[in-house]
């Protein structure tokens, strides 16, 4: 799979494979990303404010996904999180819910408007992120390297193909990307 421009906006073949892949990693960025409690209080749900202070996640995931905006001051975090949180989870959620609903079912042709671009942008590079914190990749890391009883062999090379996406799309909207 590769995106290329057209008159339209942009284009990608996926076979049957790949749609399942990117359609089971967008179903698993959205439980990632779930909606959050709002608070009882009817003017701070009115605004989507959660219910009291909110913490930082535990998951490494979460957390690489949802990162604190102050690592310095935890007061500050704290603050931007609870005012930011909802709207970044409803961000990455829409980016998900937009490159499930334009995969063509059982692979085919995608094609993608500018604004479906920057969502499919959007949720690859959360997918990436998630992937990348689960499986621990740093520079060192080489999925060559890895025996392919490894159990991390598959993963790294969905990661890296998401990669490749990212990269593909990123030089269709701008071809000085591009080799």
């Amino acid at each position: 799979m590769r995106f290329t421009r057209h008159r339209k906006g942009l284009r990608a073949e996926l076979d049957d494979v790949e749609a399942q892949v990117l359609a089971q990693l967008a179903r698993e960025l959205l439980e990632l990303v779930a909606e959050p409690a709002v608070s009882d209080d009817p003017l701070a749900a009115l605004v989507g404010m959660p219910p009291g202070e909110v913490e930082p996640p535990d998951d490494p995931v979460l957390s690489r996904l949802l990162p604190d905006a102050y690592r310095d001051d935890p007061a500050a975090a704290g603050d931007f999180r609870r005012f930011t949180d909802a709207d970044l989870r409803a961000g990455k959620r829409a980016n998900a819910q937009a490159v499930l609903a334009s995969l063509p079912e059982g692979g085919g042709r995608l094609e993608l408007d500018r604004d479906q671009a920057d969502q499919w942008l959007g949720c690859l590079n959360d997918m990436r992120l998630a992937l990348g914190t689960a499986l621990d990749v740093t520079e060192e890391l080489d999925p060559e390297q890895l025996a392919e009883d490894d159990p991390r062999f598959q993963a790294l090379h969905v990661y890296g193909w998401l990669g490749y996406l990212q990269e593909s799309l990123l030089s269709c909207l701008d071809p000085r990307l591009g080799s």
